[in-house]
Order: structure tokens, then sequence, then C-alpha cells
């Protein structure tokens, strides 16, 4: 069973992988660079801040910063203790895929940490945002489901690494929501 679902997760990956070609190349690798959505982030953080009163928000950074954290560090966990190698840096696949990126990245790809750290945060702003915003969620949702794909795109995730990082970040993301809502509650923020 395990084997036919690892087999059918490679298949997937070689079919989405292969649907890339050079024209939206280089989109994707834009589109997976952390460092490319630090404007998207300040734009959330505005409009939390115009949102919340000042000890709020000072306990929302410090919530970002501890669930980014988190979903970090759990990831590394289990990339580390389950070493499943990314597609990238197996040799059987090296010459049936796409690299789009100009290395592999680190030796074990379970489960996709830009998955998670996305969907964490899609989760846990859009449920802040929500009454001013409505669709807000949806749209932030949608963000990070690109951004894993954008993963398998460029070659160093399976689908199965980044649904599973997906699935993470929103339960670490509505988490760390129902946090901040204890946390106003419990010492009266709000």
């Amino acid at each position: 069973m395990l084997e036919q679902l690892l087999q059918f997760d490679t298949d997937l990956f070689l079919y989405l992988n292969k649907l890339g070609t050079e024209t939206w190349d280089g989109f994707w690798m834009f589109y997976t660079t952390k460092f490319n959505w630090i404007p998207f982030y300040a734009v959330l953080l505005y409009f939390i801040f115009k949102q919340e009163n000042r000890k709020m928000f000072v306990v929302i950074l410090l919530l970002v910063v501890a669930m980014v954290t988190f979903t970090d560090q759990v990831t590394n966990l289990f990339k580390h203790g389950l070493m499943r190698p990314r597609p990238c840096h197996e040799e059987a696949l090296q010459s049936l895929m796409r690299l789009v990126k100009p290395y592999c990245g680190g030796k074990y790809g379970y489960f996709s940490g830009h998955a998670s750290n996305s969907m964490a945060v899609a989760i846990f702003s859009g449920l802040l945002l929500r009454k001013r915003f409505k669709n807000v969620i949806w749209m932030m949702i949608v963000w990070s489901i690109a951004m894993g794909y954008s993963r398998i795109y460029i070659g160093v995730h399976y689908p199965l690494d980044v649904l599973s990082g997906l699935v993470f970040g929103a339960l670490s993301g509505y988490m760390f929501y129902r946090l901040s809502l204890f946390l106003r509650m419990r010492f009266r923020l709000a």
C-alpha cells in the first residue's frame, strides 16, 4: 500500500513537473523565493496593525514569529526523521524531471517548509482579517497552494510533501489563531 502511494506520488510529481515550460520558469522561481514576498507580508502586517490596538499587535507579531519558528522546526524534525530524499536527489528521476532551480536544496524533502509556512501564515492572517476583508482567507489559501505548487514545478518536492506541508501549516495557523484569541481574552487585550 505504501509503495503504491509513493509510486503514485512520483508519477504525479513527474506529470506536474513536466507541465512546466521555460516561458513560466522565471515566474515560478520568483514566486517560490521567500524574500520576494516581504512587501506582501508588510502589507498584511499593516492591515493587522490598523485593525488591532498596539498591545495586541505586539502579541500578534510575537505569535507570528513563534508560529513560523514552530512550523520550521517541526518540518525539519520530519525531514531528518523520515529522511525521504527530494525528487531532485533521486538519481532515477534526474533525467526524467525538470530542475528549474540551479541547485536542489537540502537532501530531504518531507514535508515542504514553504508549504507549511505559507499555509500557516494564510490561515492565521486570513482569520485575523476576515471581518475587514470578506474573502481574504480564500485568497490567502490560493496564494499558499500556489506556493506549494511552485515547489513541485521547480523540481524540489513531491506532491505529498506539499500536501502534508499545507495540512500541517493549516493546523498550525489555526492553533496560533486560537492562541491569539485566548491571549486577547485572558489579558483583556481587545
